[in-house]
């Protein structure tokens, strides 16, 4: 059974960081795309940041130059540094995979096959 678990939601003054981790099993971080998606009350969920087994990586316009997306093979987690938080980055964080290796369209959301059940982030002015 495929199974992604997120950590590290909080709330955080605007300009502040968040770090979200992801756990998977080892095979997973060797051999999937991931990504992390998010979701506001009221919105579609949106594609984040993705990044491919080796290391190349998207990420939504909104987000380029604050988020930072990286996969740790040696502790099987997912993470995304988020910097320079804006209030409109509150929403409910998940991560997923795809069951490929390749990400494709990365940032797509029907692309992807399996998901965590998500960390809650709350940005305040």
């Amino acid at each position: 059974q495929v199974q992604l678990v997120e950590s590290g939601g909080g709330s955080v003054q605007a300009g502040g960081s968040l770090t979200l981790s992801c756990a998977v099993s080892r095979y997973i971080i060797s051999n999937y795309c991931l990504g992390w998606f998010r979701q506001s009350p009221g919105k579609e969920r949106e594609g984040v940041s993705a990044i491919e087994v080796d290391g190349s990586s998207r990420y939504v316009d909104s987000v380029e130059g604050r988020f930072n997306i990286s996969r740790d093979n040696t502790k099987n987690t997912l993470y995304v540094q988020m910097n320079s938080l804006k209030t409109e980055d509150s929403a409910m964080y998940y991560c997923a995979a795809r069951g490929t290796y390749y990400c494709g369209d990365y940032l797509a959301t029907y692309q992807y096959n399996y998901w965590g059940q998500g960390t809650q982030v709350a940005v305040s002015s």
